[in-house]
């Protein structure tokens, strides 16, 4: 899990570096899945994220921008600055889907380690593990 979640990481600084902030989400979305890809992980864009009420299967529109190696869910930004209901949309959607991790990415900062928050879906029962690039802060981590 620390190393997809590596991987990922450094894609995105790869993408943030060549392009820099200021440009739309999807233009980050389409060049990280690119890198990632490439890294040789498997790698899903816009994944289809069903809610389960009452044992009924519904399509309510909630899409993951990325999901890597079925471990991993990518949720991409570009905002001044990440907010609680980011950090909630992502939690959202690792406990609907099960997957164990998830990375909040905004690309909209100088420097993209200030962008990034990794969350772990304790609702698998999974401990917090930090990968060695976000150790320095534990306030990346949920």
């Amino acid at each position: 899990m620390n190393q997809v979640t590596e991987i990922i990481i450094g894609c995105a600084i790869e993408v943030h570096k060549a392009l820099g902030p200021g440009l739309l989400e999807s233009a980050y979305e389409e060049c990280t899945a690119f890198e990632v890809f490439q890294s040789g992980l498997k790698t899903l864009r816009q994944v289809p994220l069903p809610i389960i009420y009452k044992g009924v299967k519904l399509d309510c529109g909630y899409r993951m921008d990325l999901v890597v190696e079925d471990l991993a869910v990518v949720e991409f930004k570009t905002v001044e600055s990440l907010l609680p209901v980011h950090e909630a949309q992502l939690l959202s959607y690792l406990k609907l889907s099960g997957l164990p991790v998830g990375l909040l990415i905004n690309f909209h900062v100088p420097v993209l380690k200030d962008g990034l928050k990794r969350i772990v879906n304790r609702y698998k029962g999974l401990s917090v593990s930090a990968s060695p690039r976000l150790r320095g802060d534990d306030s990346l981590l949920r």
